[in-house]
């Protein structure tokens, strides 16, 4: 008898894994022996109760018993240890790789890796646990039944041989159905994650807006399609399980429709010619449910499979993204020395050339063209976030590489053109516990605005401040710890003109005590208060 293919994009197990699998066969393997002692007991009872030492089979009985609950309780503890470390190491990778990535997933947003991480992975466990052993005794025991069958009776192996193979077509048919559900439940429990995220970090400016209603009507209807998704799967998983239940219960009913005609003496074929006894009668009867039970745990544990195949398809074409590594090991490193010249020479990077240019310590350079140009990934690169597909930055007379860019990035203050935040205190956010000083940045007016000050607990991607307050208190970030260059992305981007001027007026501060600044932007004005222009785009000119 077959049994279902497993799924290719799950490693061979390892040693543990194997062990729990092997010591899970063992109660399934004691059961044939439970089963003779009992039709030894009631078939000595019907024909010479005299002759029956009950106590001794009552010993058997009980010594098979806890032989079989110790090997389940065993087996339990293996597979489930080597559950943990496979979804460990997965969970691990996931998180080194993302934590170590220069650029964002195509797979998803933060809340869908989040899931995929968390809760999506932990349905590798009942697979795991479950439905590997569950294949193996679906494998070895009705072969193992079916060889004690056919020695007392050929009809009664017919009958088996017939019943059941029909079930595992059946639940083949089955389990397309169900693997097509569970990518689909998948998918929707990213998409509502993502949601999730995304409406939690603006919660506060959605509640100022009066947008709750709609808010809570969309996450009804995401909700709502999640559990029409769910409904769907475990509908598919009782149709499964009805289908067995079906042949198991004509095949028994065959069985013992057969045993008990030909122990009464109307049927005198089907057992090789000798009379059946009443024990090897009772043997047979015992040994039918039995021959469907691995095929019913199979069966339960089919979605199991189903949605661990979703799961690992979501998990390989997370890896086959081509994601590019960030520089480095991310390690703060502290600097040394001043800060050496930046040259950039032959930089060609997801098919945007960049001129040649050299910054200077105290240099002001200001990175112009239309969006699409290559004003953001050019930050990027010089600040090692990215790997540069042709061409190379250097530092005085090193290249930046991934033996340079931790101790490069500890020189560099990062201005991101979207803030980013945790939810922690707004000091918190700023130094990460590091002593503070925003008074470089201009943060008076928002810290008087705020009920805490800079213990003020900031949500999720700075809910609670306005959008100049946020580029503020990122500038602010992006000074702390006095760094040699600062990298601003767009900073006065949709600000209003006195906080824009704050702004520029901070980094130009910033200038002026010595730092090196390099900024992308389309704001003309802030453009021309610096020293150096470099326009990026079709018609790119280089320093102006």
């Amino acid at each position: 008898m077959t049994a279902p293919a497993e799924p290719s994009r799950l490693p061979e197990p390892p040693e543990p894994e194997r062990r729990g699998i092997l010591l899970a066969l063992l109660p399934a393997l004691t059961w044939p022996l439970q089963a003779a002692v009992i039709a030894w007991v009631l078939g000595g009872l019907l024909t010479d109760p005299a002759q029956v030492p009950a106590l001794g089979a009552a010993a058997a009985f009980l010594a098979l018993a806890a032989l079989r609950a110790g090997c389940e309780a065993l087996a339990q503890r293996v597979l489930s240890e080597a559950a943990d470390a496979r979804i460990v190491a997965l969970r691990a990778e996931i998180v080194t790789r993302e934590a170590g990535s220069a650029d964002a997933a195509r797979h998803g947003g933060a809340g869908a890796m989040a899931a995929l991480a968390g809760e999506k992975l932990e349905a590798l466990r009942p697979y795991l646990t479950r439905y590997r052993p569950a294949r193996l005794r679906a494998m070895v025991m009705p072969l193992v039944i079916l060889a004690l069958a056919l020695w007392h009776s050929w009809a009664v192996a017919l009958i088996l041989l017939l019943a059941g193979p029909l079930i595992p077509v059946f639940m083949a048919l089955v389990g397309w159905a169900a693997k097509a559900a569970s990518e689909r439940q998948m998918v929707e429990i990213g998409a509502l994650s993502d949601l999730l995220v995304d409406r939690l970090a603006a919660l506060s400016d959605l509640r100022l807006i009066g947008a709750g209603g709609p808010l809570v009507t969309g996450f009804a209807e995401a909700s709502e399609r999640l559990r029409d998704r769910s409904i769907a799967v475990l509908r598919i998983a009782f149709l499964s399980s009805t289908v067995l239940e079906l042949f198991s219960a004509l095949g028994v009913a065959m069985v013992a429709i057969w045993v008990g005609f030909t122990l009464l003496g109307e049927l005198g074929w089907g057992s090789w010619g000798a009379e059946l006894s009443p024990a090897a009668g009772i043997f047979l009867l015992l040994l039918a449910p039995e021959f469907f039970q691995p095929l019913r745990d199979l069966a339960a544990a089919w979605h199991d499979k189903a949605g661990a195949d979703a799961v690992l398809a979501e998990v390989e074409a997370w890896r086959a993204e081509p994601r590019a590594a960030r520089l480095g090991q991310g390690v703060a490193l502290p600097p040394s020395g001043p800060l050496p010249v930046l040259r950039l020479s032959g930089l060609c990077h997801h098919g945007i050339r960049y001129p040649e240019l050299e910054i200077s310590p105290g240099d002001t350079v200001a990175i112009t063209g239309p969006s699409g140009a290559g004003k953001s990934t050019l930050l990027r690169l010089i600040a090692g976030l990215e790997r540069p597909e042709e061409g190379v930055i250097t530092l005085g007379a090193a290249p930046l590489d991934a033996a340079s860019a931790d101790v490069w990035r500890g020189r560099i203050g990062w201005m991101p053109q979207a803030p980013h935040f945790l939810a922690r205190s707004l000091r918190h956010n700023i130094g990460f516990g590091a002593s503070v000083a925003p008074e470089a940045a201009h943060l008076g007016g928002v810290l008087e605005a705020l009920p805490r000050g800079l213990d003020t607990m900031l949500g999720e991607r700075g809910a609670g401040l306005s959008g100049g307050e946020a580029r503020r208190v990122t500038l602010a970030r992006a000074m702390q710890g006095a760094p040699g260059l600062i990298l601003a992305d767009e900073p006065t981007a949709d600000l209003d003109a006195q906080t824009a001027a704050a702004i520029t007026e901070a980094l130009l501060a910033f200038a002026r005590r010595g730092g090196t600044l390099v900024v992308a932007t389309h704001d003309g004005a802030l453009a021309a208060r610096l020293l150096r222009q470099v326009s990026l785009g079709p018609a790119a000119g280089g320093d102006a």
